[in-house]
């Protein structure tokens, strides 16, 4: 059955999923700089993240499509768009910041932002669609786990920048 909403926030939901997915892989490059930084034994293998990622970009657009098709009027709507693009924003600029400019620290400053964009989206879908809110969960316990593990990073290997001996490699 088609959604009330048609196909519209379908294409653009999985679109933006996809988009993210895309943009997000190619702004992290496993490069020798990363594979010579100290990271904790809990840490998951390499392998891993583009399934997560997946998985959690495809909760997130389902979820979308969701919220969009029971809002009640288009101020909510409006809130929705708001909500996912500085939410989706957040989530496009940690790779840059961990991978590319080589600044975990960074990193772990903005991930904490895009934790509560998650959490303040979870909050608002509740009201909206529950089960758009319970889709986005897995997205905050990843996000909550990856803050932990770019801790653990940044505390095992610490100063970054011109000065850090594992950014000079």
């Amino acid at each position: 059955m088609l959604m009330a909403g048609g196909w519209t926030p379908i294409l653009i939901a999985g679109g933006a999923a996809l988009l993210m997915g895309i943009i997000g892989g190619a702004t992290t490059p496993l490069g020798d700089w990363y594979r010579d930084l100290r990271k904790p034994a809990w840490q998951p293998p390499n392998w891993l993240f583009g399934p997560a990622w997946t998985i959690i970009l495809t909760l997130g657009a389902l979820g979308a499509i969701f919220a969009w098709n029971a809002a009640p009027d288009d101020a909510t709507r409006a809130d929705l768009l708001i909500l996912y693009g500085v939410n989706a924003a957040l989530f496009l600029l940690w790779s840059p910041l961990f991978f590319v400019l080589k600044r975990p620290d960074w990193a772990l400053i903005e991930v904490v932002a895009l934790w509560i964009s998650i959490a303040v989206l979870i909050v608002y879908l509740w009201g909206v669609e529950p089960l758009a809110a319970e889709l986005t969960l897995p997205y905050l316990l990843w996000v909550s786990f990856a803050t932990l593990l770019n801790r653990a990073i940044v505390t095992r290997n610490a100063p970054f920048g011109r000065r850090s001996r594992v950014a000079a490699k």
